[in-house]
């Protein structure tokens, strides 16, 4: 007789303690519930004290101003409402500074969209040298704008400017030609010099929202025999469109605060003829002594920016909703 094969132990299993199972079950204390409700709060706490410091507590202080009888050496006197105010919109610079900001803005932001997203375009597609292209278009949003229009004040420069000096070694001009004869013709040169260094921003925005487009949607409109202008209006705007938005709003405030390009070509002058309203108060701030004006024209100037900047959280807020 063959003799069975003996059977496999059976492993008992091991009681667990009651302590250990109390322990398991036992749920979180108080204080750790606290603890984790309170988490994200501490993690942005650096970022929101930083805020404060420098952004809430600034405002603050220049609304101070701005209703207050300030001295030139910056000391607040007393409370005053809105006569600053009152003084600096019934002065006879203003509403041709508040014209020219107006002007300054709309012109350098529409006039660069356009030409930045015409230039996205042309950088969106394969060509040799591509790169090379990609990074001259860089060079003018790298360089500051200081040298910017420095370099422009020369470039136009009626004696020695380099403008001039082709134009007659064409064979052109005759001789050197002022281009800048009225304090118009000035500002149309510095909104040309906002243009020219606003498109790299813009063209890089748009590049990257071009960029994320699938190209199944444009071979699927090329089989259905869409032509190129279909094509732009129908799937690359759209698909664009929030690239353009964020451009677009981050563009107005940039250009609306752009400092250094007129301070740097003309300074404001001729008697305020170029002068926008950050100039414009920086000349009353240190210039005239007038600092609770010159706090009432950067509430006015921040107040138009929250206009702005209201407008592009409904448009968002909105879309949100509708996704």
């Amino acid at each position: 007789m063959s003799k069975s094969a003996p059977a496999a132990p059976v492993k008992q299993k091991t009681a667990v303690p009651a302590k250990q199972n109390s322990l398991k079950r036992r749920p979180r204390s108080a204080g750790a519930k606290a603890l984790r409700r309170i988490e994200p709060y501490l993690w942005i706490a650096p970022s929101m004290i930083l805020m404060a410091v420098f952004i809430l507590i600034p405002i603050i202080s220049v609304f101070q101003m701005s209703m207050s009888d300030v001295s030139k050496a910056g000391k607040i006197k007393g409370f005053n409402g809105i006569a600053n105010f009152t003084k600096v919109i019934n002065g006879s610079a203003f509403s041709l500074v508040l014209k020219n900001t107006l002007v300054w803005t709309v012109a350098v932001v529409v006039l660069s969209t356009i030409l930045g997203f015409v230039l996205a375009l042309i950088l969106n597609n394969q060509f040799k040298g591509r790169k090379i292209a990609r990074a001259i278009v860089v060079f003018p949003w790298a360089t500051t704008l200081v040298i910017q229009a420095s370099a422009w004040n020369f470039i136009i420069n009626t004696d020695y400017g380099t403008l001039n000096t082709l134009l007659i070694k064409l064979g052109i001009l005759q001789q050197g030609m002022n281009w800048t004869p009225t304090p118009e013709a000035y500002f149309a040169w510095e909104i040309a010099c906002g243009i020219f260094v606003t498109i790299p921003f813009v063209t890089f925005c748009v590049l990257s929202g071009l960029q994320s487009i699938d190209t199944s949607f444009y071979e699927a409109a090329t089989v259905d025999g869409a032509n190129y202008w279909q094509k732009l209006f129908k799937i690359t705007l759209p698909l664009v469109k929030s690239s353009l938005t964020v451009s677009t709003v981050l563009n107005i405030i940039y250009v609306f605060n752009s400092f250094p390009i007129i301070w740097t070509m003309t300074k404001g002058d001729p008697a305020n003829h170029t002068d926008t309203l950050v100039t414009y108060l920086y000349k009353l701030a240190f210039y005239n002594g007038r600092q609770g004006e010159a706090a009432a024209v950067s509430v006015i100037g921040f107040l138009i920016l929250l206009l702005c900047a209201s407008v592009y959280m409904i448009y968002t807020l909105r879309k949100g909703d509708d996704m």
